[in-house]
């Protein structure tokens, strides 16, 4: 068995997992707080503007198709985390402001800010197309940044980016940011690959 055969296995045990812990919980009763949707038997709930259906059968997209397993982790972790209530936002932090985020910290700076900061530097004009596209909207809070821009990841889940461009003198710079609210509702590695997710596509776009 190959070493690409062996991930596949790992990964469908583990969504099988997830799905056995969607089956043992009422899944419905946490739309409310997790600003999600009933549809039948499932959740429909938003990831960065697409529509998926979660329940103990699977994670769907709009048109009926199984998500990747990336969206499928953050999506059942995200009805699983839930807390009992509606947490309230709370102030901006970065990821490494996370209690529980320090092993991954790392990962999530090099997978995120590092990236679109060697990506988009110098192109500043691509990277607001390419958020414009993944519906990202203008915060204009008065900070000194040449980018700005609120993406919704889930619901609950806002996503805050801000860039500063590159010139003579200083590098490009970039920052992911969430809510203080985030840790309430995802574990740490479903919310790194929330903020992975968003610079793939930003790539892609």
């Amino acid at each position: 068995m190959g070493p690409e055969v062996k991930k596949a296995a790992v990964f469908e045990e583990t969504y099988q997992n997830y799905l056995k812990q969607l089956a043992g919980i009422d899944c419905l009763a946490r739309a409310d707080v997790l600003g999600a949707k009933v549809s039948g038997n499932a959740l429909a709930i938003d990831f960065y503007g697409d529509t998926y259906n979660v329940s103990a059968a699977g994670v769907t997209d709009a048109r009926g198709k199984r998500a990747n397993f990336a969206v499928s982790v953050v999506l059942c972790k995200y009805i699983l985390v839930c807390p009992e209530e509606v947490v309230p936002d709370g102030i901006w932090v970065t990821y490494r402001e996370f209690k529980d985020a320090g092993p991954l910290t790392g990962y999530f700076n090099s997978n995120t800010n590092k990236t679109i900061e060697t990506t988009f530097s110098g192109r500043l004009d691509k990277l607001e197309r390419a958020s414009r596209r993944l519906g990202a909207t203008a915060v204009e809070d008065g900070a000194a940044y040449d980018l700005s821009l609120a993406f919704k990841a889930l619901p609950r889940i806002p996503v805050l980016l801000r860039f500063n461009d590159g010139d003579a003198e200083f590098p490009a710079q970039c920052s992911i940011l969430f809510r203080r609210s985030a840790e309430h509702y995802l574990d740490m590695e479903s919310l790194a690959i929330a903020g992975t997710f968003l610079t793939g596509n930003l790539i892609r776009e």
